[in-house]
C-alpha cells in the first residue's frame, strides 16, 4: 500500500512539473526612452545609414514578430509606466499627467490588477527590476509611522529613504524586486532590493548626492540634488540591473514559471554607458554617450537571453521589448546623423508620432513565427491582457479597462485590429489624440483646468498620406474636414467623460 502511494505521489509530482513547464517564462523589457530609429532593424525600413548596431534585439526580431505600427500610451515615462502596469488609460488614474517624484504617492490603487498580480496570480514567480517611476511611501525621518509627503522644488533631505515602506514593487505583485524608485534621474539616488536599501560597496552609507559630488565622476544630474547611497554612480546601473537579472534567472524555482519585468535605465539621462558589460567596451565606443547606452541596453538584452540559452530556458520563454515613450533628440546623436524618432516629426514628451511611437518586439520560439511583421496599431498597456491570455486568464471587467489582447496576432491565428482607435496623450505641453483609420487628431487641453475638460481640436494630420505629419499638411483649418474633426472631437470626448473599456478581448 505504501509502495503503491509513493507512486502516486511521484506521478502527481511529474504532471505538475509537466504543467508549470507548459506555461512559458515571460520576460518584459521595457527601455526608457527608446526611439524606433534607436533599434537598427527599424532603422533599416527607412535608412541603408545604421550608426549603432543593435544585434541582439534584432535576432529577436528575425525569430519572432516585429509591430510597426506601435505606440506608448504616453510620450512620457511616468504616465505610460502607469498604463503599461495596469493595462488603464493614463486618463483613468487621479494623476493622469504622471507621478514624477519617488515620495510621491502612486497613482496605483491597493486592490488594482498590475501585471505583478496577474501572474503571481497565474502561479509564475515574479521579479521586477529597474526604475519603478510609480510614487511610494517612506517614512519621514522625524516620525517613523508618518508617511513622508515634502515639496518637490528642492531638495528633500527630511525623508527615510532606508526602505520602500508600500506602493512599490511588492506592493503589486512582485515576489523580488530590484528597484530604482525613480530610476538614475532623481532622487533616492540609490538602489532597493526587495524594498530595502542595497548597499552598492562595502562602506555604503546615506549621504546627500549634490552635484559637485557628481562632478567628481563626470555626472550632470537630471534633477534636483537629494539623498542617496554615498557611492552612487549612475556608470555602473546597468551592470547592476543585468547582473541581478542574471542571476534571478539561474537561481529560479524550477518548478515553476518566471515573469520579470526588466525596466532598463537605458537610455535616460543622465547618460552615463558602463564601461565594459560583459566583456564587451561601452563608454566611447559610439559617437555619443546616449547611443553608447543604446548600445548598452542591446548588451543588457543579450546578457539575459544568453542565461536563458545557457539554462535551456529560452525555447519556453515569451520576450517582449517595447519602450516607454518616443526617442530623445541629442546634439552629438543628431550630428552623427541618427535620429531617434527614425522618420517621424518630434520626439519624446510631444504629441507627434516621434513621442509616442516606439519599437514593440515579440518573441517566442516555436509559438511566433520567425520574421513575422504586423502593421496594426497597437499600445503599450495592451501587455496586460496579452499575458492573460497567455496564461489562460480572465480579466475581472473592472481591471485593464483598455487592454486588447496581441495574442492571436502573435500566434498569426488573426490579423484583426486589436484597437479600432488609439487614445493617447503627448506629455507637459498636455495634448491627448484620437486616432482612427489613419486620421490623427490633436487636442489641446487647458492646463488652468483641473478636470482637464477644457479641450480644443489643436491639429488633424491623415498618417497614411502624411507620417511625417508635414505642418504644411495640417488638416484643421481646411473646411472640407470639419466633419471629420468633429467626429473624432466627439468620439474622444464621449468615450473618455463615459469611462467606458475600450479593450478588446
Amino acid at each position: 500500500m505504501k509502495i503503491k502511494n509513493v507512486y502516486l505521489l511521484g506521478v502527481l509530482i511529474l504532471s505538475t512539473l509537466a504543467k508549470a513547464q507548459e506555461k512559458p517564462n515571460v520576460i518584459v523589457v521595457l527601455a526608457d526612452d527608446i526611439g524606433v530609429g534607436d533599434i537598427s532593424y527599424y532603422r533599416k525600413m527607412y535608412s541603408d545609414k545604421v550608426i549603432v548596431k543593435t544585434p541582439t534585439i534584432d535576432k529577436l526580431v528575425n525569430n519572432g514578430m516585429v509591430f510597426t505600427n506601435a505606440h506608448s500610451p504616453a510620450a512620457l515615462c511616468a504616465p505610460s509606466r502607469y498604463a503599461i502596469m495596469t493595462g488603464n488609460h493614463c486618463y483613468r488614474s487621479d494623476f493622469p499627467w504622471g507621478v514624477w517624484g519617488a515620495y510621491q504617492e502612486s497613482p496605483i490603487k491597493p486592490k488594482q490588477l498590475t501585471l505583478g498580480k496577474l501572474m503571481k496570480n497565474a502561479g509564475y514567480q515574479t521579479a521586477f527590476l529597474g526604475k519603478w517611476h510609480l510614487g511610494g511611501n517612506y517614512y519621514t525621518k522625524r516620525d517613523p509611522t508618518k508617511i513622508y509627503r515634502g515639496p518637490r522644488n528642492k531638495p528633500e533631505t527630511e525623508v527615510d529613504i532606508s526602505k520602500i515602506v508600500s506602493g512599490g514593487p511588492q506592493s503589486n505583485g512582485f515576489d523580488y524586486s530590484v528597484t530604482l524608485a525613480a530610476g538614475i534621474q532623481a532622487s533616492p539616488y540609490a538602489v532597493y532590493e526587495n524594498g530595502k536599501l542595497m548597499p552598492l560597496e562595502n562602506d555604503s552609507k546615506i549621504s546627500f548626492i549634490s552635484q559637485e559630488k557628481m562632478n567628481k565622476i563626470g555626472v550632470k544630474l537630471d534633477k534636483l540634488e537629494g539623498l542617496g547611497d554615498s557611492n552612487w554612480d549612475p556608470h555602473k546601473i546597468g551592470g547592476v540591473l543585468a547582473n541581478k537579472a542574471v542571476s534571478y534567472i539561474e537561481s529560479r524555482k524550477a518548478e515553476k514559471p518566471f515573469f520579470i519585468f526588466y525596466s532598463t535605465q537605458a537610455v535616460h539621462l543622465p547618460h552615463t554607458p558602463s564601461r565594459e558589460l560583459n566583456g564587451k567596451k561601452v563608454a566611447g565606443t559610439t559617437p555619443s554617450n546616449h547611443l553608447d547606452l543604446v548600445k548598452e541596453l542591446d548588451i543588457q538584452i543579450e546578457m539575459l537571453v544568453q542565461t536563458l540559452k545557457k539554462k535551456n530556458l529560452y525555447d519556453n520563454t515569451l520576450i517582449i521589448i517595447t519602450s516607454d515613450n518616443g526617442g530623445l533628440h541629442t546634439p552629438n546623436t543628431l550630428k552623427a546623423n541618427h535620429n531617434s524618432s527614425s522618420m517621424y516629426r518630434g520626439h519624446k514628451n510631444l504629441c507627434y508620432e516621434g513621442g509616442h511611437r516606439v519599437p514593440f518586439i515579440a518573441s517566442w520560439p516555436n509559438k511566433i513565427k520567425p520574421n513575422s511583421k504586423s502593421d496594426v496599431p497597437i499600445i503599450g498597456l495592451d501587455i496586460l491582457a496579452t499575458l492573460a491570455d497567455v496564461t489562460k486568464q480572465k480579466i475581472n471587467p473592472n481591471n485593464a479597462l483598455d487592454s486588447s489582447t496581441l495574442l492571436p496576432l502573435l500566434l498569426g491565428e488573426s490579423t484583426a485590429n486589436p484597437h479600432p482607435f488609439l487614445m493617447l496623450q503627448s506629455g507637459t505641453a498636455k495634448e491627448v489624440i484620437i486616432t482612427e483609420n489613419n486620421y490623427k487628431l490633436i487636442i489641446k487641453v487647458d492646463k488652468k483646468d483641473k478636470t482637464d475638460k477644457t479641450r480644443t481640436p489643436y491639429a488633424l494630420f491623415n498618417l497614411k498620406e502624411n507620417p511625417t505629419e508635414n505642418e504644411e499638411k495640417n488638416l484643421i483649418n481646411i473646411p472640407k474636414y470639419k466633419k471629420k474633426i468633429d467626429y473624432l472631437f466627439k468620439k474622444y470626448n464621449t468615450t473618455r467623460d463615459s469611462k467606458i473599456a475600450t479593450g478588446v478581448r
